[in-house]
């Protein structure tokens, strides 16, 4: 099977286990120089009332991706094993 990174960012993430929405694919691991992909990731809700909005991510291994479907992809995890604290980019953009 293949796929366009561009048709996975339209993809909802849910869980299996507890039926979660985790939210959207934004953006993909990759392994280089091999070009094997390792994870996907997907934006945390953002918090009711926060201005900056939500700061964590979810980090999904593709060996959790159970399928990838016409409009989700049904992973097998907890969401709790797989959030992480997203980093700053490196070269703040410059106004």
């Amino acid at each position: 099977m293949s796929c366009k990174f561009t048709d996975l960012q339209c993809k909802e993430v849910i869980c299996i286990g507890s039926g979660q929405r985790l939210g959207f694919i934004s953006d993909v691991l990759v392994e280089l120089p091999e070009g094997k992909v390792c994870a996907v990731v997907v934006p945390c809700p953002c918090r009711l009332l926060s201005l900056a909005g939500s700061r964590d991510e979810f980090i999904i291994p593709w060996g959790a991706i159970a399928r990838i479907g016409p409009d989700i992809v049904l992973v097998d995890t907890k969401p709790e094993d797989c959030r992480v604290r997203r980093q700053k980019p490196k070269h703040p953009a410059l106004f």
